[in-house]
């Protein structure tokens, strides 16, 4: 599970809007990391057509095979590297981590994400908080009806928080 998200919680705005993650600037060698360890990645349908489509992630150098969750793969725009996939969401990860080859599978869907992490499907969440206040849009993680699921964090004592400070930049055009 590998998500750059709002401080609010979001990782898109509305209609999948990533425009938010443009400002933003990772450590060095970061993306780097997740090329070399990426095998093969699982999107939601969704996110897919409104952020993802023919683009590929971390500017076009990973490759490798995109999976696509779907309720209505007939009338998904064919991409290259891309498959669609109407199946059960935990026989979507067999697939896909048939298909990493030892390595790792990220899952780009939140939604997909809430289904995994009941079934013990998600091995690691890799959260990059981007400073910035969205309001609206498509949340982290959204459980109708869910229970709260505690976290540990690698490397750290199992209840340790982490503690941000941020300050409003002005603007003058009110933006």
């Amino acid at each position: 599970m590998h998500f750059a998200v709002s401080v609010d919680g979001f990782v898109a705005g509305p209609d999948h809007d990533m425009r938010f993650m443009q400002r933003t600037t990772v450590r060095d060698g970061l993306h780097r990391e997740y090329i070399e360890s990426t095998g093969a990645i699982l999107a939601g349908r969704n996110g897919f057509d409104s952020a993802i489509g023919d683009s590929r992630p971390y500017g076009g150098a990973w490759k490798g095979p995109i999976f696509v969750l779907t309720h209505h793969p007939e009338d998904a725009q064919p991409a290259e590297d891309i498959t669609f996939l109407s199946c059960p969401v935990d026989e979507a990860v067999r697939i896909a981590l048939a298909a990493a080859l030892g390595k790792n599978v990220e899952v780009f869907s939140p939604t997909i994400c809430a289904q995994l992490l009941p079934l013990g499907l998600i091995d690691e969440i890799d959260i990059h908080i981007v400073p910035v206040l969205l309001g609206d849009g498509v949340r982290l993680y959204d459980a109708i009806g869910g229970h709260p699921l505690h976290l540990r964090r690698d490397s750290d004592t199992p209840s340790r928080t982490v503690d941000l400070r941020y300050q409003p930049i002005r603007t003058t055009s009110g933006k």
